[in-house]
């Protein structure tokens, strides 16, 4: 059975019936059959974990995430549980990567350093610097820069997702619980969100744009990616981290609004 069949059956009534009572049983037939979106993810994101962490651990870390998403689930939101459910799954499959301690702190610094040092740039320079203004302004060569890039992806924490839900979750405080998923106040920011991540997917070069729309829109790995546009998977790891760089960057005041 797919995700999209066993979604098909919780239905707004069932999500009402769980919100007034709060059952168990129910809350479990929803965690159910959404359980596979927690095996997609776990897999999606395994090239992130292999070597740190058993595929197992990470479904059943991201099970609990599901259970608390169910529970916390807020459908006056203008939310899809969906996505919400996708974000927090992430989320907690993250923190558990992080907590085994796997980063080693040299490339965590420079990981900060690299998000800073692009910021940093930005403002003086009043545009996006270049691959070779951002390698001088961190002492690094460019070879160096393009090794940090290739790293720093395998824990670039910022997804396309993330960039839409922290805006999400910011305005939607400021809706009232009554509003209809299909409100103007809904629509307006659905709209408004998708104006800016159109910016800012405007803003990245060819190649980029490329990436993100075959990695975030068609679901490929970076493997396929790589064959597609004829580079190791390496370069796509490096593009894949300058991209959301950029977008992060391009997306920063309306983010913080």
């Amino acid at each position: 059975m797919t995700t999209a069949q066993e979604q098909k059956t919780i239905t707004i009534e069932t999500w009402e019936e769980y919100l007034a009572n709060r059952d168990v049983d129910l809350r479990n037939e929803i965690v159910m059959a959404y359980a596979n979106l927690v095996k997609i993810i776990a897999l999606r994101m395994r090239g992130v974990y292999k070597n740190y962490a058993q595929l197992d651990d990470v479904v059943n870390q991201g099970m609990i995430a599901l259970i608390d998403a169910v529970e916390k689930y807020d459908p006056t939101r203008n939310i899809k549980f969906e996505t919400f459910a996708s974000i927090k799954v992430k989320g907690s499959i993250i923190d558990f990567i992080r907590a085994q301690d796997w980063i080693p702190r040299r490339l965590r610094k420079l990981s900060g350093d690299l998000e800073q040092t692009y910021y940093h740039l930005c403002t003086q320079l009043e545009r996006q610097p270049t691959h070779a203004e951002l390698a001088k302004a961190m002492s690094l060569t460019t070879e160096q820069l393009d090794r940090v890039m290739e790293q720093t992806y395998n824990f670039n924490l910022l997804s396309y997702e993330e960039v839409v839900w922290q805006k999400l979750t910011t305005v939607g405080e400021d809706l009232s619980e009554d509003r209809a998923e299909d409100s103007p106040e809904g629509n307006l920011m659905e709209n408004e969100l998708r104006h800016q991540l159109g910016q800012a997917i405007d803003a990245l070069n060819e190649r980029e744009r490329t990436v993100i729309s075959l990695y975030y829109y068609e679901k490929l790995k970076l493997k396929e990616i790589a064959e597609v546009l004829g580079v190791s998977e390496s370069r796509v790891s490096q593009i894949h981290s300058a991209a959301i760089l950029k977008m992060k960057n391009t997306m920063k005041t309306y983010i913080e609004l």
